[in-house]
């Protein structure tokens, strides 16, 4: 008996200990310093606060309502474009006016980081109503009469793999499946997709980030595609981060494909910058180094760049989480991001402005971003659609400016969830709402058409063709674990 009632007690004591270090290593840690602190070109980064357990801050959606819209920066009107969509992700606009819109959810995949993960996960991804299956459909929105409503809808395809990136140039429309890249034949007008597709290139499959944004160059010749990492920081391992975190070039004469960039945790959004020509991204960082860390961000992205995932962020800001074989002179040739977009907002779609749009004086220069919104960060950030103006070289200046907002209800539900933009044919801007299931309408009725951005010229810097000064001064301060290698070697 006595043995029994020992037994129980040291039962109690691990039950009540175990519950209280639990209690305390899942109490959520609010940010120190504001969102806005950590945005622009300039942001804070604060000293990593290294986490077992996220900060956990999810927010329940709740829905519209009936006649419900999101509220808009002075002299701009929100209407629904659309609604009663399952899931709207990625929007896409033709050139006859119709816009075309992915249905779609996560496929079924286990996430990197093992069991509890998984179980993390799936608490948060049910609480955060984005557990639902993938509808896996294709559908036009046909607004005819130009009225800012679309009046027809049309299911395209229905057998799709949780699609997410559209893209169209002459007479071919380009499917982004979370594991291949399709190609149909489509004319603007059409209102039905019939016939096989033909698969154009592999993609690695699901992982931790399913999205497979695309776009095309601008002379049509090649397709960019952004795929995300399967992992927070690569604890899977580098074998199950190949051709991920990157972005990857498609030459659709030749069917060969090259990797563009890397070190890109989660890509999303793609757009050519109309000052430059230059492609840029939205990006997602890491996650588990507190709420302040570490900012999402917006950015040029030039052949051969490296943002230094999951090794650094931000430059040469290490990760110590990190302990796998990183490339030689990482730090030397690791870029920092343009601009900040805050920390965990979650960016995904963006759109330039451009020739004909019209959300009115203060918003004609620059860029628009969805901010998804934060699943780990106290207080919640993000759920917005904001601007980032750019001067006349091309450069993001200033700091988010607020366009859609009150899409969160309260500190712990939101009406829905910004995801991605499109211009329509009047000039609005279209919002995705993937948990609202609307697509959003947003102008000024008074603005004028923004015209035609001029694209910056000039004459190239002639090509170097010798060396200047003593080349073996780059060997002057060798890092130590290089020069270990190099003895090693010997």
């Amino acid at each position: 008996m006595r043995i029994l009632k020992k037994l129980a007690i040291a039962l109690v004591v691990i039950l009540l200990v175990g519950g209280g270090v639990l209690w305390w290593m899942t109490r959520p840690v609010p940010a120190t310093v504001s969102l806005e602190d950590t945005t622009g070109t300039d942001p804070v980064l604060v000293e990593p606060d290294e986490q077992v357990f996220p900060t956990v801050g999810v927010a329940k959606p709740i829905g519209w309502g009936a006649d419900g819209t999101p509220d808009a920066a002075q002299g701009l009107q929100v209407t629904r474009f659309a609604e009663g969509l399952e899931h709207p992700r990625v929007l896409y606009t033709l050139p006859n006016g119709d816009v075309l819109v992915t249905l779609s959810n996560a496929p079924e995949r286990p996430l990197a980081g093992g069991f509890l993960t998984n179980l993390v996960a799936g608490f948060l991804f049910s609480a955060a109503g984005a557990d639902v299956p993938s509808p896996n459909k294709l559908v036009l929105l046909r607004d005819a009469d130009k009225d800012g409503r679309a009046e027809a809808q049309f299911v395209l395809r229905d057998d799709l793999d949780s699609p997410s990136g559209i893209a169209w140039g002459d007479g071919k429309l380009y499917v982004a499946n979370h594991d291949e890249v399709l190609r149909f034949n489509f004319e603007p007008g059409a209102t039905s997709l019939p016939g096989e597709p033909t698969k154009l290139m592999d993609l690695p499959p699901a992982g931790n980030h399913w999205m497979r944004n695309i776009l095309l160059s601008e002379d049509g010749t090649s397709l960019f595609i952004a795929v995300g990492s399967a992992s927070n920081i690569a604890e899977g391992g580098l074998d199950a981060e190949i051709d991920r975190a990157a972005i990857h070039e498609l030459d659709l004469t030749t069917g060969r494909a090259r990797q563009w960039a890397a070190g890109l945790r989660n890509p999303n959004g793609l757009a050519w910058s109309p000052w430059s020509g230059e492609l840029w991204t939205t990006v997602n960082e890491r996650d588990m180094l507190g709420s302040d860390l570490v900012p999402d961000y917006f950015t040029n992205v030039p052949l051969g760049a490296q943002y230094g995932w999951p090794w650094t962020y931000y430059g040469s800001h290490y990760d110590e989480r990190v302990q796998l074989p990183q490339p030689q002179f990482l730090e030397q040739y690791t870029r920092e991001p343009e601009f900040a977009m805050g920390a965990h907002v979650a960016a995904l779609g963006v759109v330039f402005t451009q020739a004909g749009s019209r959300l009115g004086a203060p918003f004609q220069q620059g860029a628009f971003i969805a901010r998804h919104g934060s699943w780990n960060r106290r207080p919640l950030g993000g759920y917005d659609v904001v601007y980032v103006a750019f001067d006349d070289l091309g450069n993001p200046v200033g700091k988010p400016v607020p366009v859609l907002n009150s899409f969160l209800a309260s500190e712990d539900e939101t009406r829905g969830r910004p995801t991605w933009l499109a211009w329509d044919q009047t000039g609005a801007l279209l919002v995705s709402d993937d948990t609202g299931n609307i697509i959003w309408r947003v102008i000024n009725p008074a603005a004028q058409p923004t015209v035609a951005h001029a694209r910056n010229s000039g004459t190239s810097l002639p090509p170097q063709r010798e060396l200047n000064g003593d080349p073996a001064r780059a060997f002057d301060e060798v890092p130590e674990e290089v020069m270990q290698q190099l003895l090693e070697n010997q």
